[in-house]
């Protein structure tokens, strides 16, 4: 095996890009020219869709082959075990690197260099997430609905975890394949809709404490986010204050389930 050959497959990357009734909004040329330039490769999930999902992401696999695969899981199964089943063959693939992008790309794919930069310069960290945080000098546009819950969100999963968190629920996490982040998609999840919590607590477990597990992760602040695809067609009904009951319900879940987990280790 030569240096070159060794010193690709230490910075080689694959990104879980899970996929669901999706044929219509995919950002189809986006993805061409991410997989015409030199980078990290694509491993779509299709969750089971039931529309033209599956043919386009043929498409967008066809002629680069060495960068783009597919995996179809059959029968819809929900975005968390979507990520999870990608995440494993990820892993498993021998890559460095391993993490999932939403198929909006609400964050742009150019992010992933950034997010792996930080990894190969910083080797203590295990984490990079995106943190969708709005800033003077930076293009964070989400619903006002969507923020106000989300930082109301993110303020409970911070109680519960016992690690000051910002953003846990953006889409675009990459992670450093080492013992400690193996194991973390192995089991399926509680909660269709906020696994990433459940991906927190597991790797505070794995690490002993929230202490040690917050100074292995890294919160990269986006430059650019925006609410896209399904979102803005429900922006009226955000923007009215319906309730979204089943989100909430899932996420009250996934707290009493994190909360139980963890208060057992701790006296174990």
């Amino acid at each position: 095996m030569t240096q070159d050959h060794l010193t690709a497959e230490s910075r080689r990357a694959v990104i879980v890009v899970p996929c669901y009734n999706e044929g219509r909004r995919l950002p189809v040329a986006d993805f061409r020219q991410f997989l015409d330039r030199p980078g990290a490769e694509l491993l779509f999930v299709d969750d089971g869709s039931t529309d033209n999902t599956v043919e386009v992401l043929r498409g967008i696999c066809a002629g680069h082959e060495g960068r783009a695969k597919l995996v179809e899981c059959g029968k819809n199964g929900g975005k968390a075990e979507a990520v999870r089943r990608g995440m494993r063959v990820a892993l498993e693939s021998g890559a460095a690197y391993a993490g999932f992008w939403d198929a909006d790309l609400a964050t742009p794919l150019d992010d992933i260099a950034e997010f792996l930069s930080v990894l190969e310069a910083r080797p203590e960290i295990d984490m990079v997430f995106g943190s969708r945080v709005k800033l003077l000098g930076r293009k964070v546009e989400r619903h006002a609905i969507r923020h106000y819950l989300g930082r109301v969100f993110a303020t409970a999963a911070s109680l519960v975890l016992r690690m000051a968190v910002y953003d846990t629920q953006c889409g675009a996490k990459i992670f450093r394949a080492v013992p400690a982040t193996a194991g973390l998609f192995d089991e399926r999840f509680s909660s269709r809709w906020v696994f990433d919590v459940e991906v927190f607590a597991r790797y505070i477990r794995r690490l002993g404490s929230s202490s040690a597990a917050a100074a292995r992760i890294y919160e990269f602040p986006l430059m650019v986010w925006r609410d896209v695809g399904r979102f803005q067609s429900q922006a009226k009904r955000l923007s009215c204050g319906l309730p979204r009951h089943h989100e909430n319900l899932l996420e009250i879940h996934a707290h009493r389930v994190i909360a139980s987990a963890m208060a057992a280790a701790s006296h174990a």
